[in-house]
C-alpha cells in the first residue's frame, strides 16, 4: 500500500510539472477561464444584477470554475491520447511499478490542477467584487466543490481519452461542456428557462456544483447541491471507472 500511494504521487508530480508546457492544457484550464470571467463581468453583469436582484459575479464565478475544471479535464484527455499514440503509456507499463499509480497519479494530478484553477478565478472574482459572506469556511467550501466534481468527470474523460479515436470524442466532450455553460443555473436563475427545461439544469452536475458554491458565498442551504455535486461525482467513477482501467491497459499493451 505505501508504495503505490507513493508511486501514484510520483506520477502526479510528473503530470504537474508537465502540463504547464503543453498549450492545450494551459489554455484550456487557466486561460479560457480567465477570459470568459472578464467577458462575463465586463458585457453582462449589470444587466443580469438588475435582472436577479444579486450581483450576477456570484453565479459567475461558480460557473466559470466548474467549467474550467470541466474543460481543463479535456486538455489533460488530449495529453493522455498523446501519450498513447507516442507509445510513452506502454513503456509507463512495463516498468516495475504498481499498474494502478497510473490512473491513481492521473485523477490527483486532475485534483491539483482544478484546485489551482479554481483559486486563480475565485481570485480574479474577489477583484471583481466576489465577497465572502460566509466567512473563511465558505471560501474553502468554494475552493473544495469543483475538486469534489472532477475525479467523476475525469474518469470519463480517461475513458474516451485512451482509445483509438480519443482526440475527437474528447473534442466532442469540449463542446458539449462549453453548451452547458449556458444551460446551468449561475448563468440565469432555473426559473428563466422554459419550463419542460427546468429539470434537466436544476439537476445537471453543472447546476449542483454552482448552487453548492453560491450557498457558500451566500448563505442558504449547502446539504441537498453538495450531497448531489458528490453523487455525480461517485456515480460517474462507478459507471466508468472499470471501462478506464480495461481502456488503459489495452492501449498501453498496444
Amino acid at each position: 500500500m505505501r508504495t503505490l500511494i507513493d508511486q501514484s504521487l510520483v506520477e502526479t508530480g510528473r503530470l504537474l510539472r508537465r502540463w504547464p508546457r503543453e498549450q492545450e492544457v494551459l489554455t484550456s484550464t487557466l486561460v479560457l477561464p480567465v477570459l470568459l470571467l472578464l467577458m462575463y463581468q465586463l458585457v453582462l453583469n449589470k444587466f443580469l444584477s438588475a435582472s436577479t436582484g444579486v450581483d450576477a459575479i456570484y453565479g459567475f464565478v461558480p460557473m466559470i470554475a466548474v467549467t474550467g475544471a470541466m474543460y481543463g479535464a479535456m486538455g489533460t484527455g488530449l495529453s493522455l491520447y498523446a501519450e498513447r499514440e507516442s507509445g510513452l503509456l506502454r513503456r509507463f507499463w512495463v516498468l516495475p511499478v504498481h499498474r494502478a499509480s497510473a490512473l491513481i497519479g492521473r485523477l490527483l494530478a486532475e485534483c491539483g490542477r482544478t484546485l489551482i484553477a479554481t483559486v486563480v478565478v475565485v481570485a480574479l472574482g474577489v477583484a471583481l467584487g466576489l465577497r465572502f459572506q460566509q466567512g473563511w469556511w465558505g471560501a474553502l467550501g468554494v475552493l473544495a466543490i469543483p475538486v469534489l466534481l472532477i475525479p467523476g468527470f475525469a474518469t470519463m474523460v480517461i475513458t474516451v481519452g485512451v482509445t483509438k479515436a480519443g482526440n475527437k470524442v474528447v473534442q466532442l466532450f469540449s463542446a458539449l461542456v462549453l453548451l452547458g455553460m449556458f444551460f446551468n443555473s449561475g448563468f440565469v436563475p432555473v426559473e428563466n428557462y422554459p419550463g419542460w427545461l427546468q429539470p434537466l439544469v436544476r439537476v445537471q452536475p453543472m447546476s449542483c456544483a454552482i448552487e453548492a458554491m453560491r450557498a457558500f458565498t451566500l448563505g442558504g442551504p449547502v446539504a441537498t447541491p453538495l450531497l448531489q455535486t458528490l453523487a455525480w461525482s461517485v456515480g460517474l467513477s462507478l459507471a466508468f471507472g472499470a471501462l478506464a482501467v480495461r481502456g488503459y491497459r489495452a492501449a498501453a499493451e498496444s
